[in-house]
């Protein structure tokens, strides 16, 4: 159980379930590399690291997640999680590894989450058929990008697609 004073909205089980069930469908879990961006409790990188993974690299730049989530991966014996505390778009920019996947759970009321699909797109960060999935809520509208694929919604929580378009 997570610390009540963590700056988090953890995914609802319900959206959880269904988004690893359409990514379940889509890759082979023992055979992708996965980031996982403002990763608050570390929810979304256990999910990961539980269906056997190659890696799961988990950002947020806030010391109690951070802290939390080594706890927790120590506990689980989970070591394909690699934990890093950095502010998300600093990371970004820096990064140069490629991913399979990419998880982004911004805060809802964030003014530049589209930003992150601009970065990982201008960076490609993303692996050939890899996936950017944002998790946000109803007033945040994504589909305008080029990158965008798809828009799935369960109750109060909407997960945007986006994969590289093939020129």
């Amino acid at each position: 159980m997570a610390p009540k004073n963590l700056p988090v909205r953890p995914t609802t089980d319900f959206a959880k379930e269904a988004l690893f069930n359409i990514l379940e469908n889509n890759f082979y879990m023992d055979d992708i590399h996965v980031l996982d961006l403002f990763s608050g409790t570390g929810n979304i990188s256990y999910e990961f690291a539980s269906r056997g993974v190659r890696s799961v690299t988990s950002i947020d730049q806030n010391y109690g997640c951070i802290k939390f989530i080594k706890k927790t991966i120590s506990e689980l014996n989970y070591t394909t999680v690699q934990v890093i505390k950095n502010d998300v778009f600093k990371f970004l920019k820096q990064s140069s590894q490629t991913y399979d996947i990419i998880f982004a759970d911004p805060p809802y009321d964030l003014n530049n989450i589209s930003e992150i699909v601009t970065l990982v797109m201008e960076n490609n960060l993303l692996s050939d058929n890899g996936w950017l999935i944002i998790e946000h809520d109803k007033r945040t509208d994504l589909s305008t990008y080029l990158s965008f694929i798809q828009l799935r919604k369960y109750g109060n929580v909407n997960f945007s697609f986006f994969q590289v378009q093939s020129t």
